[in-house]
């Protein structure tokens, strides 16, 4: 009998099906021995001795496998091997993935998500030393709230963010692109994303890019604050309004809930889609800086505590809400189901086009509505007669004309109808001024600071760097019976563009004579965005001129539902 070749024993013919265990770096096959047969060679003159061998299990001669039968098998044994090997490196990234998620083994406080220490007074999380020790010796840190929480529940203005997107004036603690990475895991988990935006500033809070945050993961869109809009608005129209506007941003969701955190509008819907969607998996609150994801929360919790017990536990801890952009500075858990999964309020993701990210910590409060929105419409009777300016806007409108929103916004009239107006919907506290355009720049730098706010007073208008950006604005328009379109101003609010008011039309115009583009030039601080965007439905007098738009039966069956 031939002796086997060599390779046969160096690579195994098949590779076994029970094999668990395994080590990238050594690959271990264990294959039933076979036997060498040894074959001594003798000298003519010596008598050959008769030897007895062992049957080879692969067969000898025709049945011997042939190199290729060999080769296969080797090959086999290979590829088995780099599927085991893909599986642990999956495994690996999966458990990767979990360690980032949450560090239970690290304290934090239950209001904004930071690890509890002792150590700097002045930072996120510090707790005083004895009450650290003594709710850690009675197993109750989860109860704990820091001391920053403690003053922002008193109304403090204390941030803690930095870097771009973050905030001047204060001690900056952590950037917002590590508040920004530690959402990152999202991506490799299977989980609910609740994605919120703020109504009054829709383009500048809806996030961009957010597949690149939660990956594949399903999507509810939460609009907020929408108590905020004008008396007598449809929210039908705004909420197809807030479908179109999503669509045209190509995200997918399952669902759009119209919501206010305030009055509970909306709330219940949200929580039946979440318990419909939720399938055992967790809840995650996601949406940009200040966009009320706290708030929203709470109102959640107290929805879901009149029939959920574990709901109505968590509302006793639940996060802190404040108008620091940058409250939670950390994910916290919330153990609001009783059915599996939990829910996390998530740290905002912040955004250095918004003016949030360029106004002084102590003027951030007046970016912030409290109270319904009322449109301030320009060209105004009263205003022109203070200024003495009557008989010029009456002939030739706003045209020559600068209108400044408080310091942070200037809009130069260049080229307009004489019926042309303009509505401002935002906060009240930034006051609205109408100067010749010659003379904008000197009213400005005499006034910045005093009745341009903000930035609130001459020591904080010494350092403001200016209105650097300006952008020039093109808005053309086909009907005069509805608004052209909305200028909206990141983190702000908008700016209704109406080409002819009914309040100022003349009976002899000719409108189809008229050139259908007016021309406009914005001023905002670097880098904060604007938008040009379809103008929003608001009021008694939105719902009279927004149109439907007529689908079709492809795009009524995979467009999302709207509900308030």
């Amino acid at each position: 009998m031939a002796p086997q070749s060599l390779s046969a024993f160096l690579f195994p013919l098949s590779l076994p099906h029970n094999l668990t265990y395994f080590t990238p770096k050594f690959l271990r096959i264990y294959t039933k021995p076979s036997p060498i047969l040894c074959k001594s060679q003798q000298t003519p003159a010596t008598t050959t001795h008769s030897s007895v061998s062992i049957p080879d299990p692969d067969g000898t001669g025709a049945a011997a496998p042939t190199r290729g039968d060999q080769f296969l098998e080797r090959q086999k044994s290979f590829e088995a091997a780099k599927l085991v090997m893909k599986e642990v490196k999956k495994s690996k990234i999966r458990e990767k993935g979990k360690a980032l998620k949450f560090n239970t083994a690290v304290a934090s406080c239950y209001g904004c998500g930071a690890p509890l220490h002792t150590l700097d007074p002045d930072a996120p999380g510090f707790v005083d030393p004895d009450t650290y020790e003594l709710k850690k010796r009675h197993r109750q840190l989860r109860t704990v709230l820091c001391g920053r929480c403690r003053l922002l529940s008193h109304g403090h203005m204390i941030t803690a963010v930095g870097g771009n997107g973050g905030y001047s004036g204060g001690k900056q603690f952590v950037s917002a692109d590590e508040l920004r990475e530690k959402l990152s895991h999202l991506r490799q988990e299977k989980a609910l994303i609740v994605k919120l935006v703020d109504v009054v500033d829709f383009n500048g809070s809806f996030l961009a890019r957010l597949r690149d945050l939660v990956g594949a993961n399903p999507i509810i869109l939460v609009v907020t604050k929408v108590d905020l809009l004008p008396r007598d608005t449809d929210l039908n129209c705004v909420g197809d309004w807030v479908v179109e506007a999503t669509t045209k941003k190509k995200l997918s969701v399952l669902s759009v809930h119209l919501t206010s955190s305030k009055s509970l509008v909306g709330i219940a819907g949200v929580v039946s889609e979440i318990q419909k969607e939720k399938k055992g998996r967790d809840v995650y609150i996601l949406g940009s800086a200040n966009v009320g994801k706290s708030a929203f929360i709470s109102a959640l919790l107290k929805t879901m505590a009149l029939r959920d017990p574990a709901a109505a536990a968590a509302r006793k801890y639940k996060p802190i809400q404040s108008a620091v952009p940058g409250t939670t500075l950390g994910p916290i858990q919330i153990d609001a189901f009783l059915g599996g999964g939990k829910l996390y309020d998530t740290p905002g993701v912040h955004l250095h086009h918004r003016q949030a990210a360029v106004v002084h910590s102590e003027d951030l409060p007046a970016l912030a509505p409290r109270s319904r929105l009322k449109g301030q419409s320009f060209p105004n009777s009263k205003v022109a007669s203070e200024n003495g300016m009557a008989e010029k806007i009456q002939s030739n409108g706003l045209n020559g004309f600068s209108i400044f929103w408080g310091g942070l916004v200037r809009v130069d009239i260049l080229k307009v109808l004489p019926e042309t107006c303009l509505t401002f919907y935002g906060p009240k506290a930034l006051q609205i001024h109408v100067v010749p355009t010659d003379k904008a720049d000197e009213f400005y730098q005499k006034e910045l600071g005093v009745l341009l706010t903000p930035p609130t007073g001459k020591e904080r208008a010494q350092d403001w760097r200016g209105l650097e950006l300006e952008q020039q604005l093109q808005v053309k328009f086909e009907e005069v019976e509805r608004p052209a379109s909305d200028v909206a101003i990141s983190g702000l609010g908008w700016i209704a563009v109406e080409p002819v008011s009914k309040s100022l039309r003349r009976s002899d115009i000719n409108l189809e004579e008229t050139i259908k583009e007016l021309h406009l030039a914005v001023h905002v601080p670097k880098p904060v965005e604007v938008f040009v965007r379809p103008p929003l439905p608001v009021g008694k007098a939105g719902a009279e001129w927004y149109q439907y738009r007529e689908l079709t039966e492809k795009e009524e069956e995979l467009r999302p539902k709207w509900h308030y």
